[in-house]
């Protein structure tokens, strides 16, 4: 890396500063990644070099994260060799070096809310904050978003005094503007019109809401049912970092076998909360920006290292709390129904001064610490962000509770479907005369011992013709002998469900696209009421969310083979 005295032999591009960032998070280094191009696009008056301090016990993650983004790395050691204009972190907890540069520090969250270990002393410190001896040293400057958070510094560190810039929030900018593209968002992670999106927001530590309820998503994917809400998490870096991406998959298998959108540690994360309809959280960061952009919100788990008097602590008095241990679904519910856009209007108001200028007041910043003019362009304005990547969730095993009622020239059957993984943490109803519980697989469960107890085996893919679709269903029922319908879409429309007795049903809907799965319900249904199958309509009811017209006929079988 062409850096140190003798740097101008080796450049391409001859900067007049050098403005050398401090990478030593993954939480702190993605803010300045998705923060400073902004800041300098099209300045080639500013050389950038990341130095990474491998000394955070969450470093892991830092080094993939700079190198999938395309930045030249330097050891941390290399910076005595340099002559940094500006040093910018969104980690207070850098070793700055000897020298007389300035250090801009940004949050790498929301203010200065939360107590942290200290990794230079058995005590806890205010997380945000720089040493004393850094501010003592007139080097350091702390960006805030709220003139309070300079009030909160100032009574616990009076020598931050005259040391902060209030710039805002470039993150809560993005956020609150990027709410027009919410439809495109929610199509990219698989979520339908008809479903609703309950994010699940975790911080880091003991306290947060998966080291105190780690069994709390696979709970929700029990009480709500699939075909009407997808559950996602939004996991700290800090807990990726530390644990890793192994072993947090590992603890969350049930929930990911069930669905879970386990968002990526970086990036992913704020389209997915904009694109949620309800968010469960905790007292980290991303819950106040979930609630203060409008989104409803549960309190699952508030720890005791939240700091009394900032605005997480404010949402607090004011959220509803979640019963982990009751009825998740309703009150999923009654969030959503009690809510209103304004509720934590107030609770935002006091986190983000005048949002919508963070970029525009962070460049000023910048420069003048540079001690060079700010380019002539337009001050940047905070951009849409891009859509996400969907998480890989495919579910391969249902339970199925079909519900009848009506009588039988106009019988309407309800279907509820939970994903098999997490059957052990909800309850299943017991049946009766006109409810009953079925397992359904798909034809690419990975587990022998499922498939093989499956009522129902459903395919993944349309069959290509009705030929297609009637010979897959008779060698799938001669494969599983204990299975006693087989049901495939097919690609011109409807569905074909065979039956163990030889019979085959062909169903068609008034609705979108036939999911099988939920025709092989209903023909269930019909079968465990005795209900009619040939030239039968029947209003399937999925949830309170939609109803469905299914027309239902018996189809005659192949010709022997």
């Amino acid at each position: 890396m062409p850096v140190g005295h003798d740097a101008h032999r080796w450049s391409t591009f001859h900067g007049e500063r050098t403005l050398v960032v401090a990478a030593r998070t993954v939480t702190s280094t993605v803010r300045v990644l998705e923060t400073l191009p902004a800041l300098l696009r099209g300045d080639t008056r500013v050389t950038v070099v990341f130095a990474y301090d491998h000394t955070s016990a969450f470093n892991a993650g830092v080094l993939d994260l700079l190198h999938t983004a395309g930045c030249r790395v330097a050891p941390w050691e290399q910076l005595a060799q340099m002559t940094p204009d500006l040093i910018l972190s969104a980690s207070e907890n850098v070793d700055v070096p000897e020298g007389d540069c300035p250090v801009l520090v940004l949050p790498h969250g929301v203010g200065f809310q939360k107590f942290v270990p200290d990794s230079r002393s058995a005590r806890e410190r205010l997380s945000g904050v720089v040493p004393d001896s850094l501010l003592e040293s007139g080097r350091a400057w702390l960006a805030v978003s709220h003139p309070a958070q300079e009030e909160q510094l100032i009574a616990t560190h009076p020598k931050a005094s005259g040391r902060t810039l209030l710039v805002g929030d470039p993150c809560f900018d993005e956020l609150v503007g990027s709410r027009a593209r919410r439809k495109a968002y929610r199509e990219a992670l698989g979520v339908a019109d008809h479903q609703r999106l309950v994010m699940v927001s975790s911080t880091w530590g003991p306290t947060s809401l998966l080291g105190s309820e780690p069994d709390l998503l696979p709970r929700l994917l029990a009480q709500l049912p699939c075909d009407e809400a997808r559950v996602g998490a939004i996991v700290h870096p800090n807990v990726w970092s530390a644990h890793g991406a192994w072993q947090l998959r590992t603890v969350q298998a049930a929930a990911l076998d069930a669905g879970l959108l386990l968002m990526p540690a970086v990036h992913a994360w704020r389209p997915a909360l904009v694109a949620a309809d309800v968010l469960v959280g905790d007292h980290g960061s991303v819950t106040l920006y979930g609630a203060a952009a409008g989104t409803p919100l549960l309190l699952a788990a508030f720890g005791g290292d939240a700091v009394p008097g900032t605005a997480v602590h404010d949402l607090a008095a004011v959220a509803p709390r979640l019963d982990p241990r009751g009825d998740l679904r309703q009150q999923v519910e009654d969030v959503v129904r009690a809510h209103t856009p304004d509720r934590y209007a107030t609770v935002a108001a006091r986190a983000f001064s005048e949002p919508g200028h963070a970029l525009a007041r962070l460049r000023t910043a910048l420069y003048r610490l540079l001690k060079l003019p700010e380019p002539s362009s337009p001050p940047p304005a905070p951009l849409l962000l891009p859509d996400p990547d969907p998480p890989l969730a495919p579910i391969t095993s249902w339970q199925v509770t079909t519900g009848v009622a009506g009588n039988s020239a106009a019988p309407a059957i309800s279907v509820r479907r939970i994903p098999a993984a997490v059957t052990a943490y909800g309850r299943t109803p017991p049946e009766s005369a006109t409810l009953f519980t079925h397992l359904a697989c798909a034809d690419d469960e990975r587990d022998p011992r499922l498939t093989e107890s499956a009522s129902v085996i459903v395919r993944r893919q349309a069959a290509p013709t009705s030929v297609g679709a009637l010979r897959w269903t008779e060698d799938t029922l001669a494969q599983l002998p204990g299975s006693l319908l087989a049901a495939s879409a097919m690609r011109g429309g409807g569905c074909l469900v065979g039956l163990r007795d030889g019979r085959f049903v062909e169903t068609a809907s008034t609705g979108p696209a036939p999911d099988p799965g939920l025709h092989a319900a209903v023909v269930y249904a019909c079968l465990r009421a005795g209900l009619p199958l040939d030239d039968a309509q029947v209003t399937l009811r999925i949830g309170d969310m939609r109803d469905e017209d299914v027309i239902l006929r018996l189809r005659p079988a192949l010709p022997n083979r």
